[in-house]
């Protein structure tokens, strides 16, 4: 019963983390480009008693062993890059990619970091920047005199300028993607950085090369589905009960053992 005990402790912490990884999803269900979390469970090691195959004393071969399992553990939450819902706005400054890529985008410490987030904006300078006041990367500046902002498809930026009648193209969006998005990390604020499991970013043109295109005035929502995490939820919610149960009867079970008399 002591094994027994320890393995249900270690499904309680399993759902306790799997309902904390729910509750980040949805408290993100409306945040611009969040791409939900899933956690992945495994098995722990197993006590053997038989082996399958051994021989009985009788001579027989046994078809199956037996063993017992000591619980599971949680071994990795695991971002799902599934494209989200778009949002239109008409706003200029949103961007969402369709398709393949991530916005690149310019740390304080000279790094580049990666979102799906296109809600940009002009600083002071007219630097497009996101809502935290990171540059683009490459720099795109719209001159301070600009009637309009067009961005194309293929991630070109032009502008309208007093006295002309043809758009001025003043920069050009690229995108990034990793061989393992799914080995990025989260920084949170809508960011990624690469890791050495997510492999080096490959740049390039929105439209080429199998990246995705751009499109602008909309924003791309989270692809959480608020219908999918409460049933998450309600799993989560049975397993902890179960798990608790099992602690409740192994727990009975012992009080009973010391109780017995000879």
């Amino acid at each position: 019963m002591i094994r027994a005990l320890f393995s249900a402790a270690s499904g309680l912490q399993a759902q306790q983390m799997h309902v904390d990884v729910v509750a980040n999803n949805i408290a993100n269900s409306n945040t611009p480009g969040f791409k939900k979390d899933r956690i992945n469970f495994q098995d722990l090691l197993y006590q053997t008693y038989r082996e399958a195959g051994s021989t009985t004393l009788s001579g027989a071969q046994q078809p199956t062993g037996l063993r017992v399992g000591l619980g599971v553990k949680p071994v990795a939450t695991e971002k799902l890059f599934s494209q989200g819902a778009f949002q239109h706005t008409g706003n200029a400054l949103d961007f969402v990619v369709e398709g393949d890529g991530f916005f690149q985008v310019l740390m304080t410490d000279g790094s580049t970091a990666y979102t799906r987030d296109g809600t940009m904006r002009l600083d002071g300078t007219g630097n497009i920047v996101t809502s935290d006041g990171l540059q683009l990367n490459p720099n795109i500046v719209v001159p301070e005199n600009a009637i309009s902002v067009d961005v194309a498809p293929d991630g070109n930026v032009s502008v309208m300028l007093p006295g002309q009648t043809a758009m001025t193209q003043v920069g050009q969006i690229q995108l990034a993607r990793f061989q393992n998005p799914g080995g990025l990390k989260a920084m949170g604020k809508n960011l990624f950085v690469e890791t050495d499991a997510s492999g080096s970013p490959q740049a390039g043109n929105p439209g080429e090369d199998g990246f995705g295109t751009i499109s602008q005035g909309y924003i791309e929502q989270s692809n959480v589905s608020i219908v999918e995490e409460l049933i998450n939820l309600i799993l989560a919610q049975r397993g902890f009960e179960t798990n608790s149960k099992a602690v409740q009867t192994a727990d009975e079970i012992l009080q009973m053992a010391n109780q017995l008399r000879r």
